[in-house]
């Protein structure tokens, strides 16, 4: 059908397996991409395949009842997405014509009551473009004719898409209010301490993972200042999420993370750090937010004086690629410490706000190496001639050297330390760009 092929071709990138087969894609692939200026983002699905089991050729095969429910995950897969999206591309075979299962696919369409745009692909010559028309027998408006695979008519389907996703608002952006987003793996304790910042039970709280599988928005006044606190559903080990509505539970909070300031990453105190809380602190960190550890359940966990110390030294190992973070230790349940996440957040925000002068940038550098010069390994040595702080938020420096390619990580890890001593930049991310001295 060429889905994929679509896909790659908005995304401008070969994200999806392209194959000349049928089901190929099973799992929702995402993808931010952008048309005039519009950003918006991209879900590949499989097809949905509505056909009888002896149609699709299962029949008496010994493997028909993998096949069976191999095909409704699929259809499962695809129903989500149409429930999720805001827009939906239909793209059917201008080669085929109009087949049982696009009447079939249709239908499921106009029940869901959101904007269909039809696209007939492979529509490669004049023919097939007019032959198009035909798709208007589906009820699903005016067939676009485009080729996937050449571009040809992408764009005025692109325009069409457009037209049809939900304005947002221009001060959208201009919004300095406090956004939390609340992250963490499945049963962590985050709807619970929505619940305790709020003072009220506003979010379903349960023993049972993944209760929570919508990204909840909720406004609070704090001390005379309004808070936006984002929960999300439960967030799994990259690989490991499950199929269906926990896939989608993971894109809003992919969502929930990008719309945030200050991410609030909740961990067991019971089951300690885990792989899983890395991987889920790592989504933060790629979008350079802001973040505070939140250990959650404290109050269940047997203490003696040295109980926090030592527990502290397990955390900063197990996430020491950001001990840069706050670490809280609360109990969600009795609210202790509670009342102490939202002035934290606020110190981190205030943090990823901090602009440090090109002057003391500068010094900073050439501190930095005198006290340690990067190895020379190619014969070239690394030579800085200009330092800045080009933004704020997340704090970024840009870095103007011989050659930006001799930098190496470690060394680039260790000017971050320097910079860190100067000023720690609590709980942020450090941006850090390497370029030509020739580079604007």
């Amino acid at each position: 059908m060429g889905k994929s092929t679509l896909f790659n071709r908005i995304a401008g990138h070969r994200l999806a397996i392209v194959e000349d087969l049928p089901g190929t894609t099973r799992d929702r692939l995402y993808a931010d991409a952008e048309w005039t200026a519009v950003p918006f983002t991209l879900v590949d699905t499989g097809g949905i395949d509505l056909t009888s089991d002896t149609e699709a050729g299962v029949g008496p095969d010994p493997l028909s009842t993998a096949s069976r429910q191999f095909r409704r995950e699929i259809v499962e897969q695809a129903k989500i997405a149409i429930a999720e999206a805001d827009a939906v591309i239909f793209l059917v075979d201008a080669r085929e014509g109009v087949t049982g299962g696009d009447e079939d696919v249709a239908d499921v369409l106009r029940r869901s009551q959101k904007p269909v745009i039809l696209a007939a692909n492979k529509a490669d010559n004049q023919a097939r473009r007019l032959a198009a028309v035909e798709f208007y027998e589906l009820g699903l408006g005016e067939p676009f004719p485009i080729s996937a695979i050449h571009g040809a008519g992408v764009g005025d389907l692109l325009d069409a898409v457009l037209e049809n996703l939900p304005v947002t608002p221009e001060d959208e952006d201009d919004d300095d209010t406090l956004k939390l987003a609340i992250i963490g793996r499945p049963n962590v304790g985050k709807s619970s301490l929505l619940n305790a910042l709020l003072g009220q039970e506003r979010a379903i709280v349960s023993d049972i993972a993944g209760t929570t599988r919508d990204a909840i928005d909720t406004r609070l006044m704090w001390e005379g200042e309004e808070v936006v606190l984002i929960d999300t559903a439960g967030v799994r080990r990259r690989g490991r999420v499950e199929q269906g509505i926990e896939k989608y539970s993971v894109m809003r909070a992919m969502r929930a993370i990008q719309r945030s300031d200050v991410v609030l990453l909740v961990i067991d105190a019971v089951q300690g750090v885990t792989a899983q809380d890395a991987h889920v602190a790592s989504y933060a960190l790629d979008e350079l937010k802001g973040i505070m550890v939140v250990v959650n359940k404290w109050d269940l966990v047997e203490k003696d004086t040295h109980t926090m110390h030592e527990f502290t030294q397990r955390v900063r190992s197990e996430l020491k690629f950001m001990d840069f973070a706050p670490l809280l230790f609360i109990s969600a349940l009795t609210r202790q410490r509670v009342q102490k996440v939202i002035p934290i957040a606020r110190h981190v925000q205030e943090e990823r706000n901090v602009r440090i002068p090109t002057s003391d940038v500068n010094r900073i550098v050439q501190d930095a190496v005198v006290r340690h010069r990067q190895p020379s390994k190619t014969g070239r040595q690394l030579r800085f001639y200009y330092a800045t702080q080009a933004k704020v938020a997340p704090p970024t420096f840009v870095f103007f050297v011989n050659d930006a390619e001799l930098v190496h990580f470690t060394y680039q890890r260790f000017l971050e330390n320097q910079i860190r001593a100067f000023h720690p930049f609590e709980g942020t991310p450090i941006k850090m760009i390497f370029r030509n001295r020739n580079e604007e």
